[in-house]
């Protein structure tokens, strides 16, 4: 429930940038994020738990099925959706939606998730931790890969501002875990809050440009109907794919629960930031972040209810397995 109380926030932030855009100017917006983007992948490095990294890396069959199915199979369903935008590689909705493909997987809601359905939590911790470090790389190769056929997109620039802004942070915070990061564990919740203001910040600055520049305004609700159809489809189809594959695999039920909820997951965390180091003061930025936070929404309340129903199966496999015991 608590996360529902970010959403609420996201689409607050959303609607003072509809009523305020020119309020943008009023504080130095651009400095603070972009401040703050390196802090939150400094902190991510110090939080990073290596026992709990190590635990899970035994597990590679998981491994491989989740970080596939998050870098690969995503991405390419994205590009499969081609046709549907008439405008095709130069369609802005096409590009945000493919955005979303390429983004890894959320950290803190893909373990919160799996610890409630009793699924396989060192191997969920593992494999969002994982994911979030691919991503850094993974997430720029493949929109620097689409958008240099398409754009004046120039992924040497990008690269530069990724290793200033998120690798360098990163690769500090890691180095300095070993004497901060108990403490910054110990804090996480009071860290978390810093991530999330970052990231209102950042949805505020981008759709503040794009309504300035009107091109929100401009999109058709019936595109809005088609990109909601189409990021819902996504979600079941990888949802209930990763079950097939779990069961072809010989996965148990806890392994399972991992790669579908750790699998199905995209990061609004580094979809925000990632927005800002990749398009900048884009006037398109808040358009690329619109299905990214459609299917942010739809993971958290579709994933707790199918946790629940996990929760239950297992506690209910128990309750017999005991039973037939006594």
């Amino acid at each position: 429930m608590k996360s529902h109380g970010f959403i609420f926030a996201i689409f607050i932030a959303i609607g003072i940038a509809y009523f305020f855009p020119q309020g943008i100017d009023l504080l130095p917006l651009k400095t603070i994020t972009d401040i703050g983007i390196g802090l939150i992948f400094f902190l991510y490095g110090l939080k990073l738990s290596p026992s709990e990294f190590k635990a899970g890396v035994v597990n590679y069959k998981v491994h491989i099925i989740i970080q596939l199915t998050t870098f690969i199979v995503f991405p390419l369903l994205c590009l499969l959706c081609l046709p549907l935008f008439e405008d095709g590689l130069k369609s802005d909705l096409w590009i945000a939606l493919f955005f979303l493909g390429a983004l890894p997987s959320t950290v803190s809601s893909s373990v919160v998730m799996v610890a409630l359905a009793k699924g396989n939590l060192p191997t969920a911790i593992f494999n969002a931790s994982l994911s979030g470090l691919i991503g850094i790389v993974a997430t720029p190769l493949w929109i620097g890969f689409i958008l240099e056929k398409s754009t004046d997109f120039d992924f040497l620039i990008v690269l530069q501002k990724l290793c200033l802004q998120i690798i360098l942070p990163l690769v500090i915070g890691l180095f300095l875990q070993r004497y901060f990061g108990q403490i910054a564990r110990k804090y996480g919740r009071q860290l978390s809050l810093f991530d999330k203001t970052t990231i209102i910040l950042i949805i505020y600055s981008s759709f503040s440009s794009s309504f300035t520049s009107d091109l929100i305004k401009n999109i058709e609700l019936i595109d809005l109907f088609k990109m909601t159809a189409i990021v819902l489809t996504l979600f079941f189809l990888v949802f209930f794919g990763l079950a097939f594959i779990s069961r072809l695999s010989g996965l148990n039920t806890e392994d399972k629960i991992a790669a579908q909820f750790c699998g199905t997951k995209k990061s609004l965390v580094h979809g925000s930031v990632m927005v800002r180091v990749l398009f900048g003061n884009a006037a398109n930025s808040g358009l690329l972040l619109l299905p990214i936070m459609i299917y942010h929404s739809t993971q958290l309340i579709l994933v707790a209810w199918y946790a629940e129903k996990y929760r239950k199966r297992k506690f209910t496999d128990s309750g017999k397995a005991l039973f037939q015991k006594d």
